[in-house]
């Protein structure tokens, strides 16, 4: 219900749920060992600006619609994530 319920509120009647056909996004973790890094300072903004980063640990790997882009904390170079609109919002 925490990926379901957000999905149909919002129109995405392909996501929310691991099942053949929908688009699943998922987080391979140890429960025993995930959580936060500790945050730091990185100048990687537009003309060197600061901001405040936080990555984690314990995280296995990231797969997106069925393609595992993240796998033990480096990226695979695999970029299938698209950007979704909400179809029930009518544009002006």
């Amino acid at each position: 219900m925490l990926t379901l319920a957000p999905a149909m509120a919002w129109g995405f009647s392909d996501r929310g749920l691991l099942r053949e056909g929908m688009v699943a996004d998922v987080n391979v973790f140890d429960p025993a060992s995930v959580g936060p890094a500790v945050p730091e300072v990185v100048a990687d903004l537009p003309g060197g600006g600061n901001r405040l980063s936080q990555r984690s640990h314990g995280f296995t790997a990231t797969v997106v619609a069925g393609e595992v882009t993240i796998l033990d904390g480096t990226p695979t170079g695999a970029t299938p994530g698209r950007l979704v609109r909400n179809r029930l919002v009518q544009r002006h």
